[in-house]
């Protein structure tokens, strides 16, 4: 990857525990062991808002379609719906019986799904005034450590070994062995694909379909943390953190290392998200977000 870094953002909020783009790329949203969320222009190193009310850390966050609103779920078993331009909680979305680990939106971002340590994801209808979930998921046998949503599909990976995919058209479910526990799970941009960081410190690849094993990425370690992998826009490098402070770049097709981007050396590159639409990304390690990516993104904003 050709990407430089370009801003440093410190966020003041503890432990960034998540760092995310919005739908379009031109914010982001940081998630704090000090129970707050932020968000940020990261071109600008410019701190738009915060969000505070949630009553542990903030696990992860997501943005809807229009980035009229966030979704963010945490430590405290909530899932809260904010309203970006007031700051204010719209609903707060309690019936989980453990910690929140991860949350989206749909495409319309008409529904959240949330998924949790008490192994079970909830899908929530953001529009009705309902405080109950409108459907929970409860074939995973341990913790949900990941959850992607394309316009039909929801993947979520469990620390019981398993990615699974949900077709929501047809109501089928498709459960993957994987053969470790699961610590992110998420499509490749041709939905062809599913990239799995896995809890022996490898990352693999997998055929969506026929659930055939297509590569493995090794070489980097991630210990007991909870480090994310993904795969960058073009559907070129296999990407994940470390705890050696490094982002850890492989060649998707001949599995070989091509790049480690250094965030902060000796410091656990937890969260990783790649820009929806640029060669670029952002990553958390410790107080700090980075961003990665070509000079002239600077100009985008």
């Amino acid at each position: 990857m050709e990407i430089e870094l370009l801003k440093t953002l410190d966020c003041n909020q503890g432990a960034v525990r998540a760092v995310r783009f919005n739908v379009d790329g031109e914010y982001c949203l940081t998630c704090g062991s000090d129970k707050k969320l932020k968000l940020w222009n990261p071109y600008r190193n410019l701190l738009l808002k915060t969000y505070a009310g949630h009553g542990n850390e903030v696990l992860d966050a997501c943005g809807s379609c229009d980035s009229s609103q966030i979704v963010s779920c945490g430590a405290d078993k909530s899932v809260i719906i904010w309203d970006v331009s007031s700051g204010t909680p719209l609903r707060r979305l309690r019936g989980h019986a453990s910690n929140v680990t991860c949350v989206r939106f749909n495409e319309e971002s008409s529904v959240a799904i949330s998924g949790s340590l008490d192994n079970c994801v909830m899908c929530w209808d953001v529009r009705s005034r309902k405080n109950e979930p409108i459907q929970v998921l409860k074939e995973a046998k341990d913790s949900i450590s990941s959850i992607q949503i394309t316009n039909h599909m929801i993947l979520t990976g469990s620390v019981d070994c398993r990615i699974r995919q949900y077709d929501m058209r047809t109501g089928d479910l498709i459960t993957d062995f994987v053969g470790e526990p699961v610590i992110s799970a998420s499509f490749t941009g041709d939905g062809q694909c599913v990239v799995v960081g896995c809890g022996d410190e490898c990352v693999r690849l997998f055929d969506k379909d026929s659930g055939e094993m297509l590569g493995e990425y090794s070489g980097h370690h991630t210990g007991e943390f909870r480090v994310e992998s993904a795969v960058d826009n073009t559907d070129t490098f296999i990407l994940s953190g470390a705890t050696d402070g490094n982002i850890w770049c492989w060649d998707m097709v001949k599995g070989e290392v091509a790049t480690k981007l250094t965030h902060a050396p000796g410091v656990v590159v937890n969260s990783i998200h790649p820009h929806p639409s640029k060669s670029a990304l952002v990553s958390a390690a410790g107080q700090t977000v980075k961003l990665w990516g070509k000079p002239e993104f600077l100009d985008c904003d």
